[in-house]
């Protein structure tokens, strides 16, 4: 219901429409799905990238900038479905958010130094033939050059993060502005995040166990100086029901608390993925 509502307030405020590089190619995206490996494919049907994406309107051809790309699930299919016409730009948290997870080691914040020349230079084995042109940089440290360039920036499970320890750094402040800077008027911003319901505590719903309440992400990104455009149920999963003893991370696919419990584990892969929010703005244009 709070989604519909949101959606008919969108269509009433009938934002001007602001034209992608390219249309969604609905049918290019399902073959790029289609021809991942199946480890890879079994995740779709709890993150419904082609679902997803096509809410956001990404197209081929575009410039994409991916928040917290990690292992590259998502980037596969971007560079894939963008092609060679188009860019993804990885970006990744600030090295000085880092140490304030506690569990790096100084050996892995050391090689975090050269994240964005590692990331680039392993896009190459990805097997993506005739993929697209790949970038990277790190919030709080947006080229000149790529200000003003992107049609499209991806905040996939990356808020939380980023939301949990704005107070010893200012990394979601940050982070938002970099992304404003960093698109194109009239460029969109697509998120995806683990979503608390409002009845829990707003200091368990703080990115610390994962989960950021709904009201909470709209807030940021309009203070941020983004339109709210419109909500997709795609990625909604009921059966997350998760208690304020509970983090996302018991969840699939990091399952931390049922490793070694077979009749747990099964349990929570019952739930499948988190639920979370699908939400889209877009930067204004300029007059």
């Amino acid at each position: 219901m709070r989604q519909l509502l949101f959606l008919v307030l969108a269509a009433c405020i009938a934002l001007p429409a602001t034209a992608p590089a390219a249309e969604v190619d609905t049918a290019r995206l399902e073959t790029v799905l289609e021809a991942q490996d199946a480890d890879l494919r079994m995740r779709s049907l709890f993150r419904h990238p082609a679902e997803t994406l096509s809410f956001f309107g990404v197209a081929p051809g575009s410039v994409v900038v991916e928040a917290l790309p990690g292992g590259g699930w998502y980037s596969r299919i971007l560079a894939a479905y963008l092609g060679p016409e188009g860019t993804l730009v990885g970006v990744d948290y600030s090295m000085d958010m880092f140490p304030l997870f506690g569990f790096f080691s100084a050996e892995q914040l050391a090689e975090r130094e050269n994240w964005k020349e590692n990331w680039v230079a392993g896009a190459a084995e990805w097997g993506v033939e005739d993929g697209a042109r790949v970038e990277a940089f790190v919030f709080g440290g947006l080229p000149e050059e790529l200000k003003g360039t992107a049609d499209t920036v991806l905040f996939i499970r990356a808020l939380h993060n980023l939301a949990r320890f704005e107070d010893q750094g200012g990394f979601l402040t940050q982070a938002l502005r970099d992304a404003f800077d960093v698109l194109k008027p009239g460029g969109t911003v697509g998120v995806v995040q683990h979503e608390a319901r409002p009845d829990m505590p707003d200091d368990w719903a703080n990115g610390d166990n994962g989960y950021l309440k709904w009201d909470f992400v709209v807030g940021v990104m309009e203070a941020a100086g983004f339109e709210f455009v419109a909500a997709s149920d795609v990625n909604e999963n009921p059966l997350d029901q998760p208690t304020v003893d509970d983090t996302v991370w018991r969840l699939p696919p990091v399952m931390n608390t049922s490793r070694d419990d077979p009749a747990l584990r099964a349990q929570v892969m019952s739930i499948g993925e988190s639920n979370r929010m699908t939400l889209k703005f877009r930067k204004p244009e300029q007059e």
